[in-house]
């Protein structure tokens, strides 16, 4: 039988509610220290709904336009779809600052003080979360419009991740891609408006096996085009996620598949080092069949694997169930090593529950060894 791997380290998937960056730094460091090989800064202000905020950058494009109907509304942020207004080529689309690099660029700073100040351990790095452009662009833009658009868009968050890159020393620095919309794209489901056709790929996105593989190596494709504008000396990994809605997947995955399918794609399209890989598992899957697939994890050794299989509901016995059948599976893939964390973000779960949240990671990874 193979050994084991072995279960150390924890991983915060970007959000974590509370009221400022230095707030997050200071919670997050002093519950799970070294444990934590990277800290973000809680993707706090703006950002507390992951992208929503981007309508706005959108909105500021000569070229582009609202759909005219009433606005959809959600969570105070306007969804109408934008569209080409015919007034300037596709090509020569421009965005300005997303908003990104300036949010690391400032959280940074906070860090490098409270690191300075003994609050943050030396090595830990500052963790910065960039969604793919798949997901603004698929979030604001008409499906008929989304191929034209895309482009401009994946260029605009390069240039702020170079921005970053240009700000904060590589040897401090770790940047996340948050996939998530590509998960709505592999099980060919709708997030309002009917199922996602996917404008980026001959396949047209539908869930039979041979269609989402080659759906994987397309959305891997992508990916990789953003990552490997991260600058040699940082690290990079990657979040997938089945979406976070009301601490909701917007659909349960079936099992581990596509999501090992989608990290071995990574694997092979990233033309640098991938540092971790974050997967969900869901609370009720403490079966084998979930984590089954996870025993065809392709990725080197140098890619840490992180597990989603923190739950605040069940706490430590709960995880632990989750973990055990994760752990065989990894095994038979030659897996040394793993970590966990909590399934997505909890940014918008209750703020009076991220200390203990915190600790539980700590009172797992003591209970796993």
């Amino acid at each position: 039988m193979p050994q084991l791997p072995r279960v150390a380290g924890a991983h915060l998937v970007g959000s974590v509610n509370q009221p400022t960056a230095e707030a997050v730094f200071r919670l997050a460091a002093g519950e799970l220290g070294a444990a934590l090989p990277r800290i973000p800064d809680g993707e706090v202000g703006e950002r507390f709904h992951w992208i929503l905020f981007q309508g706005a950058a959108f909105d500021r494009v000569a070229g582009l336009v609202r759909a005219p109907i009433d606005p959809i509304v959600v969570a105070g942020f306007d969804l109408r779809p934008l569209l080409l207004d015919g007034t300037v080529p596709a090509e020569e689309l421009s965005f300005g600052p997303l908003g990104y690099a300036a949010a690391a660029i400032e959280s940074h700073a906070e860090f490098v003080r409270l690191r300075e100040a003994g609050v943050i351990p030396d090595g830990t790095r500052f963790q910065v979360c960039l969604p793919s452009p798949l997901a603004p662009v698929t979030s604001f833009v008409a499906p008929d419009d989304r191929a034209a658009v895309y482009p401009a868009y994946a260029a605009a968050l390069v240039g702020e991740l170079r921005a970053i890159a240009a700000a904060i020393p590589a040897e401090e620095l770790a940047v996340q891609l948050d996939l998530a919309t590509e998960f709505a794209y592999l099980e060919g489901i709708s997030l309002g408006g009917g199922p996602l056709e996917a404008f980026f790929a001959a396949a047209d996105g539908a869930a039979d096996d041979r269609g989402a593989d080659a759906l994987a190596t397309e959305v891997a494709r992508l990916a990789a085009e953003l990552a490997d504008a991260v600058p040699a000396g940082a690290e990079l990994g990657f979040h997938l996620c089945y979406g976070d809605v009301g601490e909701k997947h917007f659909v349960e995955p079936q099992d581990a598949g596509r999501l090992v399918a989608v990290a071995n794609a990574l694997g092979a399209a990233v033309s640098r080092r991938i540092d971790w890989v974050h997967l969900p598992v869901p609370i009720e899957r403490t079966d084998a069949a979930y984590a089954a697939p996870l025993a065809g994890w392709a990725l080197t050794a140098a890619t840490t694997p992180f597990l989603g299989l923190v739950h605040h509901e069940d706490g430590v016995d709960g995880a632990l169930a989750r973990l055990a059948p994760a752990r065989e599976a990894f095994a038979a893939a030659g897996v040394a090593e793993f970590g966990i964390g909590t399934e997505c973000g909890f940014g918008r779960g209750p703020a009076e529950r991220t200390a203990a949240l915190l600790a539980l990671h700590r009172e797992i990874l003591a209970a796993a060894r």
